[in-house]
């Protein structure tokens, strides 16, 4: 997943944005701008106007899994299922006929380091979607009973997700990189969590996580700002500036351990992989390097037609010795670490030729990188970013991620930018930080058996000649 980063180096970075501003295309450089306004508790309005008639409004939320603890782990995903069930304004039924007789689309989802609530709606419609999302947020009743029906939700909902093998073989991942943090626990927390988490805890985490320095009012597509701006100060100028539980809303820090959890089911037909090395949060200055890193890895199933032709090595590689049945890089960034690798599928009798090409290729970018291929990769990246930025609520998210993340968002030329930045030493730089001669965190699932062990893939983290 391609996340945005802060790259240092300012005087590098003015002299590549000057040098290659003329080379933006037109509608880059005209992008509509992002209007930030702060309101007096502290609580930011931010947004990007558009043309049409519709618009996602949204609220996002500096709190998500990992800042609970063992004894509570579970309620950020738990609170966000109970916002729709009632308010002491509104039931449950008259919530989604309210939504529904608008023709708009309220949804919330929790993740590892944010909390986030939207609505799509027609512009008209903006007022109402405002005052929909302040009372979910501020007045929902946690009746004790809907409580009790919503566990066995989140149940069903766990026990699917236990059928993804990939969201498994992630969340083990995250366990084993980040054990004993609040990194390494799931979003939707353990089993006894879920079957004893109170009201008291669901108000517990409210009052300190939900104040407004940690929460971004965030609109894109057919906004006004100022109109935003006057409904977040009317239906969210009530927001505390601070929790009396401050101290319990300190994030805890990421803590990476070489380490590695391997889930052997031998009545599996596939081997599911995540090889990861700990990487670096959004704001460092090897943010885009790693990005580009990715983007040269890339991706690649046996159901697409590349294949030796590809511009990737790795995929090069799997595909010519036919090491797997698809492949694919990522880059998981958090505020003070990341999570940079490959997830595999692959038949059980190939996974030791797919770590040996795996590692070789990731290795293989520390030392022989090209201005080619991180040109290439340049490209990629940048049609990808603007790919995601297609729609109000794409847009919308993007917003209020990087207000959280950055305290501003980035305009399409400063991304721009700084991915020109980027060259082969830059990519060189980032890969001998990062990968060679590091220790490597490893969650596998199913037919496990050749698998080579932790020793042979941490001595394959580096060459011994090049």
């Amino acid at each position: 997943m391609l996340r945005l980063g802060v790259q240092s180096g300012r005087r590098g970075l003015a002299t590549a944005a000057a040098a290659s501003a003329n080379a933006f295309p037109e509608y880059i450089l005209k992008a509509p701008a992002t209007e930030v306004s702060t309101l007096g508790n502290g609580l930011r309005v931010a947004s990007e106007g558009g043309h049409g008639d519709t618009a996602t409004v949204g609220v996002w939320i500096d709190a998500g899994s990992r800042y609970e603890t063992a004894k509570n782990n579970g309620v950020a995903h738990f609170l966000e299922h109970m916002a729709f069930k009632g308010t002491s304004n509104r039931t449950q039924t008259q919530l989604e006929m309210e939504i529904e007789n608008m023709g708009g689309h309220l949804n919330a989802y929790t993740s590892r380091e944010q909390t986030v609530y939207y609505a799509k709606v027609f512009k008209d419609d903006i007022p109402k979607a405002m005052e929909i999302l302040s009372d979910i947020l501020q007045n929902a009743t946690f009746d004790p009973a809907a409580i009790d029906r919503e566990r066995d939700v989140i149940m069903r909902e766990m026990e699917e997700v236990e059928k993804e093998q990939e969201e498994v073989v992630f969340d083990r991942l995250h366990e084993t990189a980040y054990m004993g943090t609040g990194l390494g626990r799931t979003i939707l927390g353990p089993t006894e969590n879920i079957m004893s988490i109170s009201r008291d805890d669901l108000r517990s985490y409210i009052e300190t996580h939900y104040t407004a320095p940690r929460m971004v009012v965030a609109g894109a597509g057919a906004v006004d700002h100022q109109q935003l701006s006057e409904l977040s100060e009317k239906y969210f100028g009530g927001l505390p500036t601070e929790s009396p539980n401050a101290v319990a809303a300190a994030m805890e820090p990421a803590r990476f351990t070489g380490s590695e959890i391997r889930i052997r089911q031998d009545s599996e037909p596939l081997a599911h992989i995540a090889l990861a090395f700990e990487s670096a949060g959004w704001a460092s200055e090897h943010a885009y390097p790693l990005m580009v890193m990715q983007t040269m890895l890339g991706c690649w199933s046996r159901t697409s037609g590349l294949g030796a032709n590809g511009g990737s090595k790795l995929c090069q590689s799997i595909a010519e010795n036919e090491c797997a049945h698809s492949i694919m890089s990522f880059n998981s960034c958090y505020k003070d670490t990341g999570l940079f690798g490959v997830y595999a599928v692959a038949e059980p009798t190939s996974v030791n030729d797919l770590m040996f090409h795996t590692l070789e290729s990731m290795v293989r970018l520390c030392h022989h990188t090209t201005e080619e291929e991180v040109a290439r990769a340049r490209t990629q990246l940048k049609a990808t970013m603007l790919a995601h930025l297609d729609g109000s609520s794409q847009v919308c998210e993007d917003i209020g991620r990087s207000m959280l993340t950055y305290g501003r968002r980035l305009s399409p030329a400063e991304i721009f930018a700084r991915i020109d930045a980027v060259d082969a030493a830059a990519v060189k730089t980032a890969a001998n930080k990062f990968i060679n001669d590091q220790d490597v965190a490893m969650a596998a699932i199913g037919p496990l058996h050749e698998l080579p062990d932790y020793n042979w893939l941490r001595r394959r983290t580096y060459w011994l000649s090049v």
